[in-house]
């Protein structure tokens, strides 16, 4: 059976996928791309098993769904190249004002593309402006803008095996450790980490401290005179 996963734009399954694949051959993977507006939807309707989303999710749905966050986003605002605002490195929300600020839940290649033509700007986390990016378009960091979250989300009711080992995989769970609920859990160890600690010198065992006895350190200078010569 095939095993679904969906997926925001902005998101990169390659090192998740191949982990997987190479861990349960047995079950190929399936893709759903989906949008911010219907990321809940595959996973309520069984389309996907599992999804990468950007949080948050619908209000509506989040009681039906597990969800786990993985990691944040910078902000950045695409700009025309032409801007004054292109020649910073960063920029801050108040910058922005007067300028229109095309909706980043619609069309992005389209507002991308109004942003070439000299049209306004589009503010969205940085991985979606490297995915739109096009020729006469720069993106800067918009550094007081609020972060996003990418995280992993399945059905809670429907929660298998399979379900817990992806989620495990995308943890870092190893894969000694990553197949069924009741097994013991490990921690991941990074490999640098441990080949240094098997480079530390061992300590020599202490010996074990008896009653201290003084013994002189000096050697004897000859045989001792008799007394009386």
């Amino acid at each position: 059976m095939t095993f679904t996963i969906g997926f925001v734009p902005g998101v990169t399954l390659t090192k998740w996928s191949r982990l997987w694949e190479e861990r349960r051959p047995d079950a190929p993977l399936g893709f759903a791309p989906t949008t911010e507006q219907t990321q809940s939807a595959v996973l309520l309707d069984g389309s996907a098993q599992v999804g990468f989303v950007r949080l948050p999710v619908d209000a509506a749905h989040a009681g039906e769904l597990s969800v786990i966050r993985l990691y944040s986003e910078v902000v950045v605002a695409v700009l025309n190249e032409d801007s004054p605002l292109a020649d910073q490195d960063s920029v801050v929300l108040a910058d922005l004002e007067g300028l229109e600020l095309h909706d980043k839940q619609g069309d992005l290649r389209a507002a991308v593309e109004l942003v070439a033509a000299g049209v306004g700007a589009l503010v969205v986390p940085h991985a979606l402006a490297r995915q739109y990016s096009r020729k006469g378009v720069v993106s800067r960091d918009v550094v007081d803008a609020e972060e996003t979250w990418i995280g992993v989300a399945w059905l809670a009711e429907q929660e298998t095996a399979d379900i817990e080992e992806f989620v495990g995989i995308v943890r870092g769970r190893s894969a000694n450790s990553s197949r069924g609920g009741s097994m013991e859990r490990k921690e991941k160890i990074d490999p640098d980490l441990q080949i240094a600690k098997e480079r530390e010198p061992r300590k020599k065992p202490e010996k074990p401290r008896g009653k201290y006895v003084h013994r002189s350190t000096a050697r004897p200078q000859g045989k001792r005179r008799r007394q009386g010569r």
